[in-house]
């Protein structure tokens, strides 16, 4: 049934499973210590300030490492690189196990953040060059669910280990999978397809273009637009996601398992809404036109959650149908960017507009935090409505260059 669905080569399923299983990792990590949260503030005797501060340094390291590792894919290609992150992952957060300090564990994590930053631009290229163009934008969904799956199963698999063995022994555990996936990478090595630029007649090959050249790519306007993109999505569907619950306990006085239970709801229609739209994103042939859907779709639900007085089990239908507009959205995202990247710079392109994730979601918890201070949890709901219409807005650029890009390098190629 599934290859039905989604009819990748035994070569492209061998691919998307050891990328996949990398992604899974970096999302899986990003959230391994706040479910420990209550222990290592005992164990630390720090504030809880303190160790969300752990979080903040994590992204901050992650965002800021991401756009040199994407020129390093680039330059030097991208299986060295993933295996090197992968292995560097693993070591720190088995040495996170073995720490008795604060600012040991704080640098650790600091550092994982750097290891993390290798998998976007890395997993992009691996994705471009690998798998056949009709069905990268299916390749891209399955990518993204992965990594949503890393999100959904790390609280129960840190809170299990933990209360099996305790937490050290927790961290030194999770902290191996790295290495096993790094070994059916290096196994799997020569089965790897790096994208490449193209090269004309009389062209510079891909190691002397100039980092100048490539600087001036990612501040073009289309590629801005797409950083804004891509900053756009914490700050609506992540917004959802991490103030939601808050949000509904102050609006509709529902306690916190109810409030949770809806939360659950939009992150299920967000992974079914990723699987659709894997389906239909290659299919359809105009990405532009799913995330236009998605984001509308999107805004209108979330705002009726905020503005009409519902019964519970239609907020959390509401709930659902949110998330898997959301969902829509993700593989469309993924494939207008790739429409607008040139060949071979799937790396630099993909690590600097995931930097705009890691702005956004810096700027999001300031600005819907202040929100839900002035008592206004409606005001949640609706401006996460406004960003939805934002990022709409931005669609447009892709558009029109998007499909213009991908057409001359079909007619090229063919």
């Amino acid at each position: 049934m599934f290859r039905r669905l989604f009819p990748f080569t035994a070569g492209e399923s061998k691919i998307l499973g050891l990328v996949g299983a990398g992604h899974l990792l970096s999302h899986f990590y990003v959230l391994a210590l706040p479910p420990l949260f209550p222990l290592l503030k005992g164990e630390f005797d720090v504030t809880y300030f303190a160790l969300g501060m752990m979080v903040t340094v994590n992204a901050l390291t992650t965002s800021v490492a991401q756009t040199p590792f994407g020129f390093l894919v680039d330059r030097f290609g991208s299986r060295r690189i993933l295996v090197a992150g992968l292995i560097l992952q693993g070591c720190l957060i088995v040495a996170i196990g073995f720490t008795d300090s604060y600012l040991a564990a704080l640098a650790l994590f600091g550092l994982a953040g750097i290891a993390n930053a290798v998998f976007h631009p890395v997993d992009y290229a691996i994705l471009s060059g690998s798998i056949a163009r009709e069905r990268l934008g299916q390749a891209f969904s399955i990518h993204t669910l992965t990594g949503n799956l890393g999100w959904v199963i790390t609280p129960g698999v840190m809170l299990s280990l933990t209360a099996l063995f305790d937490w050290r022994v927790a961290l030194v555990i999770v902290g191996c999978a790295p290495f096993v996936v790094a070994a059916f990478v290096l196994w799997q090595f020569n089965a790897i397809v790096e994208e490449r630029p193209s090269v004309d007649q009389g062209s510079e090959p891909a190691e002397a273009q100039s980092t100048r050249d490539g600087l001036a790519l990612l501040l073009s306007p289309t590629i801005l637009m797409a950083f804004v993109f891509f900053m756009l999505i914490p700050m609506s569907f992540g917004a959802m996601r991490v103030f939601s619950v808050s949000a509904l306990v102050d609006l509709y006085g529902y306690s916190l398992n109810y409030a949770v239970a809806a939360l659950t709801g939009f992150l299920i229609g967000t992974s079914g809404g990723i699987l659709v739209g894997g389906l239909f994103v290659d299919r359809l042939r105009r990405p532009e036109l799913m995330a236009g859907a998605g984001f509308i779709g999107g805004a209108v639900f979330v705002v009726v959650i905020g503005s009409v007085p519902l019964p519970y089990a239609l907020v959390c239908t509401a709930m659902v149908a949110a998330g898997f507009c959301a969902g829509i959205v993700q593989p469309a995202r993924d494939l207008l960017v790739r429409r607008v990247t040139p060949e071979g710079s799937a790396g630099k392109v993909f690590g600097f507009v995931s930097t705009g994730i890691g702005v956004g979601g810096a700027i999001m918890p300031l600005v819907f935090g202040l929100v839900l201070d002035l008592g206004d949890p409606r005001g949640v709901f609706w401006l996460a409505g406004v960003f939805f219409i934002v990022a709409l807005v931005t669609i447009g650029r892709f558009g029109a260059t998007g499909k213009r890009v991908w057409k001359a390098s079909e007619s090229s190629a063919g």
